[in-house]
């Protein structure tokens, strides 16, 4: 028989309650962050999507799925292994995001328009390297739209040289409604359990993308949707809308 505080059951209500405030608080913010969007893809634009450790799935849940927008690259620490010629050992570090140095190096391994985008995430906002990856892309003109906890953010010193936090550089912020160091449930030793992070991030994604995709049709524009490569239309469907942006939004691996 499990604690009675550390149950499934405890999870799921936190997991519950988490995404009810996100929906009941985060709507005018996702309505700002999908129409900069919508507005950028009519206009031959992408979304460059960002995070790292658990965040990073955030980036993954944007990108090269099924029901999803096709115009979204993703950006990650292992592109510095996967498209440049960094030694896998130098970011198998967990401590490597707080390093801001890698920010541009991941963005000189991608196509970034100058029109483009960004999408970052991240629980705590404080790391070096998501700091710098929003710094940069202001700096060079691109709208960015922020996905992590205030309650956290707010608590922690940032690691980036600025002193600045994520949400202090984004154009738009969409909290997480999420809990200071994540986890959402006590244990009795002072530890905690059941983290929602990922939970109400992967929702604000989705609404965002649905938001991102009413607004395309109110402008006229078909919305360029992936549909699943494991029904018999799905990869002629894909291959078409591949076509239209080339290099500039890399396949995502297996």
């Amino acid at each position: 028989m499990t604690h009675p505080t550390a149950s499934w059951k405890t999870c799921a209500e936190q997991a519950v309650s988490v995404v009810d405030r996100v929906t009941s608080t985060q709507g005018p913010a996702v309505e700002q962050a999908a129409e900069l969007i919508a507005t950028a893809i009519a206009g031959g634009a992408i979304v460059q999507a960002f995070g790292t450790g658990h965040s990073r799935s955030l980036a993954q849940e944007f990108t090269g799925r099924a029901g999803g927008l096709l115009p979204v690259n993703m950006l990650a620490v292992k592109d510095l292994v996967m498209f440049g010629d960094t030694n896998p050992k130098e970011i198998l570090d967990p401590l490597c995001e707080r390093d801001p140095s890698l920010a541009e190096r991941i963005l000189g391994l991608a196509e970034v328009d100058p029109r483009d985008i960004f999408v970052i995430a991240s629980q705590s906002g404080g790391n070096g390297v998501i700091v710098e990856m929003a710094a940069l892309a202001r700096a060079r003109g691109h709208k960015v739209v922020a996905i992590t906890s205030l309650e956290h953010s707010r608590r922690i010193t940032s690691r980036h040289p600025s002193g600045k936090r994520l949400f202090e550089l984004a154009d738009v912020v969409i909290d997480n409604c999420g809990f200071y160091g994540d986890a959402s449930v006590a244990l009795p030793d002072g530890a905690a359990t059941a983290p929602m992070s990922t939970i109400a991030g992967a929702v604000i994604v989705q609404m965002i993308v649905t938001e991102v995709c009413g607004r395309l049709l109110e402008k006229g524009v078909r919305p360029p949707v992936m549909v699943s490569n494991n029904v018999p239309e799905g990869d002629a469907h894909n291959a078409q809308l591949w076509q239209q942006f080339g290099d500039r939004v890399r396949p995502v691996e297996p």
